[in-house]
């Protein structure tokens, strides 16, 4: 009965915590998160039709606002992207238009011609950006959703504690805004077991699950992560159905992770190459593949590399079990890769 009651604070707690954090902040473009996943949010202004400038990545947990721009809007075109964090079991989830504009994984900030077609520059890549209807106001708040739609900021909260609950292997029921036993118990739980003061606030709490989530949890595709203090560079070859290509560079900062395929991993057998900037082999292999200084993509990747223009270096096989996904660590002593 004892930890019943317990479980049952914890949620009135994480509900009391989450009203005095929800509130809307007093800036330009604010962004509010509807849904009961943690999204990372990307956004851009176009000035006056000819150029773009893309920010990102915004984080905001489920019943969160956060300010993604200070600046006062103007009667200029703003936009953005959002997606789900890896964190989260199944698949990747979106919130954009057929804008295309340039995003790199990790904080970033690029300015691109607003018609450009192709990002090949330094780990960038497209995404689908949605106009934001400001109406010409200087400030101006917009709320992510999902189908079904969530009542509120406070349903969406729980819902995420619960989808984050989940996604840490604990049984609780659907993703649902409403507080129930099971949930109870299993936040309880995962307080107890990183030894949370009983003041800890929301956003130990969504930052510890996301953590520990995204130790076990691999999206479908291949995701890597540096797990070092500084940038690595990143490429990836591939062999099978009569091809061996290669392509690259992804530019994954410190502590965090890039997409380097988004669709489950078939029967190609697959390659990574890792530098730091100033050319250092973090990790590589035996299998050699053709590689370009700037951003590449080779068709025809092995033999005769120097011949045709190319660098060649040897690439690291990938090892995914059989998995429709995976992760790998770099840089650092965290496990090579985590599949899914």
């Amino acid at each position: 009965m004892m930890a019943l009651r317990g479980a049952l604070l914890a949620m009135a707690v994480l509900v009391a915590v989450m009203l005095a954090s929800a509130r809307p902040a007093q800036a330009a473009l604010n962004l509010c998160n509807r849904t009961s996943y943690i999204l990372y949010a990307a956004t851009a202004v176009v000035d006056g039709g000819a150029k773009a400038t893309v920010k990102g990545w915004t984080r905001i947990v489920p019943g969160e606002c956060v300010a993604a721009r200070s600046e006062k809007l103007s009667r200029l075109t703003y936009l953005v992207h959002a997606r789900s964090s890896i964190a989260h079991s199944g698949p990747a989830r979106a919130w954009g238009g057929n804008r295309q504009l340039c995003v790199r994984d990790g904080d970033f900030s690029l300015t691109q011609p607003a018609a450009q077609k192709g990002c090949g520059a330094d780990g960038a890549f497209p995404l689908g950006f949605a106009v934001v209807a400001t109406e010409g106001q200087p400030d101006w708040t917009m709320t992510f959703d999902q189908q079904p739609e969530l009542d509120s900021l406070q349903n969406a909260q729980l819902a995420g504690v619960r989808r984050l609950l989940k996604d840490n292997g604990y049984k609780v029921g659907a993703i649902t805004g409403e507080p129930d036993k099971a949930t109870g118990a299993a936040l309880a739980q995962f307080r107890e077991t990183m030894k949370f003061p009983p003041d800890a606030g929301n956003d130990r709490l969504f930052g510890a699950l996301e953590a520990r989530a995204r130790e076990h949890v691999a999206p479908a595709g291949l995701t890597a992560c540096n797990d070092a203090k500084a940038p690595l560079l990143v490429a990836l070859g591939q062999t099978g159905h009569g091809r061996q290509a290669a392509r690259g560079w992804w530019t994954v900062a410190p502590g965090a992770c890039a997409r380097l395929q988004t669709i489950p991993l078939a029967a190609d057998k697959m390659y990574l190459l890792a530098q730091t900037r100033d050319g250092q082999t973090v990790k590589g292999g035996s299998k050699m593949f053709c590689i370009a200084n700037a951003a590449f993509e080779i068709a025809d990747a092995v033999g005769r590399c120097g011949a045709r223009g190319y660098a060649e270096a040897g690439f690291a096989a990938i090892d995914a079990h059989g998995a429709a996904g995976a992760i790998l660590h770099l840089g650092g002593a965290a496990p090579a890769a985590q599949k899914r």
